[in-house]
C-alpha cells in the first residue's frame, strides 16, 4: 500500500499546501456534521473526497447484509452515469478488500491487482489506472468504502491515504447518525400511531372480563379485537416496508417490466376483494407500449397498492379502470375510480405518512402508509406519482415511469 515517502525538502515545501488541505478538511467535516438528509450528505461525501485528494473521481459503496454485497450509492466525475446502485462482490474487489479487512488499499497499477473487480470498467466505460480506497468505519462496525479514482497529478500518496481515512472517519459517523435520525423520526410516528389500536385493545379486554356482559356486546367486542389486531399487523408490515424503502435498503433488480402483463396479474389479486362490492374492473391498455426498465416485485407492490385503495374507497356496483399509454418520453399507469373523491384541502397532504382522508377515516380500515410507500416506489424508478380528483366524482392517481431510466439511477428516494 506504500508508496514512495517523499524527502525532507519536499515535505517542508509542501507543508503549506498540506495546511491548507486540512483547513478544507476541517471545513468539509463541519458541514457533513450538519447533513441528516442521506442523499444530499453521501454525494457531499464523494465530492469532498474527490477534491480532497486531487482524484479524477469518487465514490462510496455501503454494505448489504442481506445481500452481502457492496452497493455504489453515490459518485462523481465520470463515474455518476455510470455506476448507479451497482453491486460489486465483497470478496472479489477491492473496495470489497478493504470491507472486509478494515483497512486501507493504494492501488497504483490497478490492471495489475488481482483484486481489481474488471467488470465494472466495461460497465461504466471508465478507465481506471489508481485507486485509493479507505473504510467507513464506525466504533464498532464498517459501513463501506470511499474509494478516490486515478490521480489527476503524479500518484496517490501516503498524505492522500491519511487525509482520505480522516474524512472517512467523520464520514461514517455522519452517515450513522444519519440513518438514525431518520430511524428515530419513522419510530415515533409508529409510535403514536399504535396507540390508538392498543387503546381499544386494552378497553375491550377488560370488558370482555365482565360476567354480566350481554352475549351481543361481547360478539361485538371479539370482532373489535380482531379488527384491531389486523390493523396492528397491517401497520407494522408497511413500517417495515416503508422503513426499508426510505433507508435504501431496499436494492431493486432492475430488469425490462412489461406493465400489460403486471396489470392483469394484479388485477387477479384483487378481484375477490372487488367481487364483494360488485366493483367492476376495467383495462385501457396500449399493446404498443415498451417495457419499462425496474423492478417487477416492487412496481407489482406499487399498482396493488393503488388497486386495494381505489376499490376501498369505492362505492359498491362502481367501475375501477387501469389505464397504460405512453405520453412523451414516459409511461403513464392510471388507477381510476368513481368513488367518492378528495378534497382540494386533503389532496395535498395525500403522500404523508399516516395522513388519511377526513371524509373515510371513520369509515375505511387502512395504515395511512400505502400511498406514501407508493410514492417512493415511483420515485425510487425515476418516476413520480400524481392525483386528481374531484367530490363525489372519483379519482384518478397517475404513475408515470421513464421509458429509458438513467443509467445512474438510484434506489433512495427522494424526500
Amino acid at each position: 500500500m506504500k508508496s514512495n515517502p517523499p524527502g525532507p525538502e519536499t515535505e517542508i515545501r509542501n507543508y503549506p499546501n498540506l495546511l491548507n488541505r486540512y483547513q478544507r478538511l476541517l471545513e468539509l467535516t463541519s458541514d457533513l456534521a450538519a447533513t441528516f438528509d442521506l442523499d444530499t450528505l453521501l454525494q457531499r461525501i464523494v465530492v469532498a473526497a474527490r477534491e480532497l485528494t486531487d482524484s479524477e473521481a469518487s465514490s462510496l459503496l455501503l454494505y448489504d447484509k442481506q445481500t452481502h454485497s457492496l452497493y455504489f450509492e453515490a459518485a462523481t466525475g465520470s463515474l455518476v452515469d455510470g455506476v448507479g446502485q451497482r453491486a460489486i462482490p465483497a470478496d472479489n474487489s477491492i473496495a470489497g478488500w478493504v470491507f472486509t479487512h478494515g483497512e486501507p488499499i493504494l492501488s497504483q497499477d490497478v490492471l495489475n491487482d488481482p483484486r481489481f473487480y474488471r467488470e465494472m470498467d466495461a460497465l461504466t466505460q471508465f478507465e481506471t489506472q489508481s485507486i485509493l480506497g479507505v473504510p467507513l468505519r464506525t466504533k464498532d462496525k464498517v459501513l463501506g468504502v470511499i474509494e478516490s479514482v486515478n490521480k489527476t497529478e503524479g500518484i496517490f500518496t501516503d498524505e492522500d491515504v491519511q487525509i482520505l481515512q480522516t474524512l472517512a472517519a467523520q464520514a461514517a459517523i455522519a452517515i450513522e447518525n444519519s440513518q438514525l435520525f431518520m430511524q428515530s423520526d419513522l419510530i415515533a410516528e409508529i409510535v403514536h400511531e399504535l396507540r390508538t389500536p392498543l387503546a381499544a385493545l386494552t378497553a375491550a379486554s377488560h370488558l370482555l372480563q365482565r360476567s354480566d356482559l350481554p352475549a351481543d356486546q361481547r360478539t361485538k367486542l371479539s370482532q373489535t379485537i380482531l379488527n384491531e389486531v389486523q390493523r396492528l399487523n397491517d401497520l407494522t408490515t408497511d413500517f417495515l416496508e416503508l422503513s426499508r424503502l426510505e433507508s435504501g435498503r431496499t436494492h431493486f433488480e432492475r430488469e425490462p417490466v412489461h406493465l400489460g402483463g403486471l396489470v392483469q396479474e394484479s388485477l387477479e389479486v384483487v378481484r375477490a376483494q372487488a367481487e364483494s362490492k360488485e366493483i367492476k374492473l376495467e383495462t385501457e391498455i396500449d399493446p404498443s407500449l415498451t417495457p419499462v426498465h425496474g423492478d417487477r416485485k416492487i412496481l407489482k407492490q406499487l399498482l396493488l397498492n393503488l388497486l386495494t385503495n381505489a376499490i376501498k374507497y369505492s362505492p359498491p356496483e362502481s367501475v375501477v379502470t387501469v389505464v397504460l399509454r405512453s405520453e412523451g418520453n414516459e409511461v403513464l399507469m392510471e388507477v381510476r375510480d368513481t368513488g367518492r373523491g378528495i378534497s382540494p384541502e386533503d389532496q395535498k397532504r395525500l403522500f404523508q405518512r399516516f395522513f388519511r382522508a377526513g371524509n373515510a377515516q371513520d369509515e375505511v380500515q387502512g395504515t395511512g402508509l400505502g400511498l406514501v410507500i407508493a410514492k417512493r416506489i415511483a420515485e425510487s424508478h425515476e418516476g413520480s406519482i400524481s392525483v386528481e380528483s374531484t367530490l363525489g366524482k372519483g379519482s384518478t392517481f397517475t404513475v408515470r415511469l421513464p421509458e429509458r431510466p438513467s443509467t445512474g439511477a438510484t434506489t433512495r428516494p427522494r424526500n
